[in-house]
């Protein structure tokens, strides 16, 4: 062989060296990512672990074997906080033995969970972390536990204590001769849906632990477990009497990795069970947008550009660099004002959640097309009212359009301030006095007495005419496609509360009415000045009630936080009828011939904090805290906190605690919900700045309920500190 063709191959082979070593790791260990256990949430099978999934993880799965179905929700909301929530079916007792009320319907218990991280995971320190199981359900499953985690090659190791279900075999601490429990009160909570502190590590206490082995095919991991319960105080065992002996305190299982999307796994519990599960997961911060967009105009060199002044244009000039606003800018069917020094562009931003991206577009375009300015002033509105401005000074433009310069941005060239009123002439308007809009409706509510699932499917339709800049007229219908709320046979309250059916009539709003005027009101709204916007309303206000309303908003330009007011006079609409008004409050049922109340009028109304906090340790995060009165008359206080990912994808969790106790509100104890808000721009193949929102309630009941306003001026007014149109991070 030649010598420099040898000396070449050599070196070759030596600098592979680590690349091939880096592959043979890969194949022997590939990378440890937590996993799901049969509750829910990162663990073993029935035992959690001290780990946590990577920020915005979403699992959805599902568990069975022959006493329980569990279908679970998992979300890494924070770096540090993981939040379950859980549905299970009980497969050996009914709902309730009124076979003409809950029907074969299996008990349905609602959990939530969470696990906070108190340590991450170093050379000498495991993961730790500690959590409650079940903490706001019946306490069928409720449970704390600290566990700790520690990774030693393809090995993760487990090591906890747990109280409550989690420790029920006592093996640490309890007397069992006491009680099944440890004298641990694991009765089932009257209404559920109450936090009992009082229970939290207490009774049993137990010792439990595992190990999960990843193995060199990597979509294989198997996992062995000392379970810390003994399955004697299972709802199964001490309401219906089913025999859950456990033959072995080690339960055994496997995990079938399907790729980047999901696993399948099967185990073997308790000496005695088999189970089946599944998880489905993706990142909410990793979504990322595909997009088929017009590409970004190429910027004329200041030498090509026109001199010309505003009058020089064209009328069909003007047109032209009005639909290219719109089109490739996203500033939906401007009106376009002009004088010596200044261009002046208003209208609602439509297209690009990233003000960035909108501005460099517009920028460019009034340089290319329009007459000579020093200045371009986008005044973005919603709703036809100013909402921020910015100022784009042309000669910094310019560096920035053209690449001049070391990482110049559209920061070096543009500044937010308090909308101002355009100036100059007008000189292109393009905004229609009229909209339309169609869109899919769903609504949902899970774990029912009635059915574990209740929703309806169909397509509201939509209209507005502005009189004016502040005044608009706008209605909707509702086509139902197809429903299952004739299931919902919530029609006299049988837990004996006695509240005004203000939300608990919807079976009848939905199911018997395939077509339903939503709503139709007249609406004025106004910039009233600086950081101060104002909303008056009137007429059918929602598919429930009907009335008049206001509301006041104060929102500092760029800042973290607003307040509001809204007050309203509202009456509850007759299902019946499609334009007409309960007027007498008691109403007969005929069918099970008893009467119930309803909300002839009433004052409903909230004074709420907007606040999106900026600490470190709780990042891209908004509060709504409301106090006020509710539609059936009670009194309290409603929280909302919402997360949202990189990828503008948003979640959040609503708890209202009014004065009614929970006798009086009936089973669930109090109002509660959940969202995910997704941007339709990670799921089309077009920038938007619209959003989908899934939404879903433990139980449909009549507490904490507010009306259902068809504006929000913190929605409106959200350019002036963008949430819901914030850019993605990535």
């Amino acid at each position: 062989m030649h010598p420099v063709l040898k000396t070449s191959l050599s070196a070759l082979t030596l600098a592979m060296l680590p690349v091939l070593h880096a592959h043979a790791d890969t194949f022997d260990y590939p990378e440890f990512s937590p996993s799901q256990s049969d509750f829910g949430g990162v663990g073993l099978m029935q035992m959690p672990s001290g780990r946590v999934a990577k920020e915005g993880e979403l699992s959805v799965g599902g568990t069975f074997n022959d006493e329980y179905h569990h279908y679970t929700v998992s979300l890494q909301l924070l770096p540090w906080l993981e939040t379950t929530i859980r549905y299970t079916l009980v497969q050996d007792l009914l709902y309730s033995n009124d076979e003409d009320f809950s029907g074969d319907t299996k008990y349905t218990d609602k959990g939530i969970d969470f696990k906070v991280r108190l340590l991450e995971e170093s050379y000498w320190l495991p993961e730790t972390s500690i959590g409650v199981r079940d903490f706001g359900g019946t306490g069928l499953f409720d449970g704390e536990f600290i566990a700790a985690s520690k990774h030693v090659g393809p090995f993760d190791f487990t090591l906890g204590v747990g109280w409550g279900y989690i420790g029920n075999s006592g093996n640490l601490t309890g007397d069992k001769s006491q009680a099944v429990d440890c004298d641990r009160n694991t009765d089932y909570k009257g209404k559920g849906g109450s936090i009992d502190f009082d229970r939290w590590f207490t009774g049993c206490s137990a010792v439990f632990g595992g190990v999960e082995y990843q193995s060199p095919w990597a979509p294989l991991r198997l996992k062995v477990e000392y379970d810390g319960n003994d399955y004697t105080s299972d709802f199964p065992v001490t309401r219906g009497g089913v025999d859950m002996s456990q033959d072995s305190k080690f339960n055994y299982g496997a995990l079938y990795r399907l790729g980047q999307w999901g696993d399948v796994r099967l185990s073997y519990e308790r000496g005695t069970t088999w189970t089946l599960g599944f998880t489905l997961n993706t990142n909410f911060n990793d979504m990322k947008a595909m997009w088929q967009d017009d590409p970004v105009p190429a910027y004329d060199t200041p030498a090509a550009q026109s001199a010309r002044a505003a009058s020089e244009l064209t009328p069909a000039q003007w047109e032209q660099l009005a639909q290219d606003l719109h089109q490739i800018a996203g500033y939906k069917d401007p009106a376009i004002y002009a004088d010596d020094t200044s261009i002046t562009v208003m209208a609602p931003q439509t297209k690009y959640r990233d003000r960035d991206e909108a501005q460099l577009r517009a920028g460019t375009l009034l340089a290319n097309q329009g007459p000579a300015a020093d200045t371009y002033r986008i005044i973005e509105t919603a709703n036809r009212q100013p909402v921020t401005e910015t100022h784009i000074d042309r000669d910094a433009f310019a560096n920035v359009a053209d690449h001049r310069g070391f990482n110049t941005h559209m920061d070096d060239a543009t500044a937010a301030i308090e909308p101002q009123a355009p100036t100059g002439t007008l000189y292109a308007k393009s905004n229609k006095d009229w909209d339309v809009s169609v869109s899919p409706t769903l609504q949902q509510s899970f774990g029912g007495s009635e059915d574990f699932y209740l929703f309806n499917i169909g397509i509201s339709a939509g209209a507005n005419y502005w009189f004016s800049d502040n005044v608009e007229l706008g209605g909707s219908l509702y086509l139902n496609i197809y429903d299952n709320y004739d299931k919902f046979l919530y029609e006299v309250p049988p837990d004996g509360t006695d509240l005004k059916r203000v939300r608990t009539l919807v079976r009848q709003y939905i199911n018997d009415n395939p077509i339903r005027m939503n709503n139709l009101q007249l609406t004025w709204m106004d910039k009233l000045s600086d950081n101060w916007y104002a909303q008056a309303y009137g007429g059918y206000l929602e598919m429930m009630f009907g009335g008049v309303g206001s509301e006041v908003l104060y929102r500092p330009q760029g800042s973290n936080w607003a307040v509001g007011i809204d007050a309203n006079y509202v009456v509850q609409r007759d299902p019946d009828s499609q334009l007409g008004f309960f007027t007498e409050e008691v109403q007969f049922d005929p069918i099970t011939g008893r009467n119930y109340r309803v909300q002839t009028g009433a004052l409903t109304g909230h004074a709420t904090v907007y606040y999106q906090p900026d600490w470190s340790w709780l990042p891209n995060t908004l509060f709504k805290v409301s106090a006020g009165r509710y539609l059936t008359e009670d009194i309290g206080m409603t929280v909302d906190f919402s997360k949202q990912f990189d990828s503008g994808v948003i979640a959040g969790a609503f708890v209202a605690k009014t004065n009614l106790s929970a006798e009086e509100f009936g089973e669930g104890s109090f109002n509660k919900g959940f969202y995910i808000s997704i941007p339709f721009d990670v799921m089309t193949v077009k920038p938007s700045t619209n959003r989908a929102t899934i939404s879903w309630l433990p139980l449909s009941r009549d507490g904490g309920q507010m009306l259902n306003r068809k504006y929000q001026l913190y929605s409106v007014t959200d350019a002036r500190s963008p949430w819901y149109g914030r850019k993605a991070m990535h």
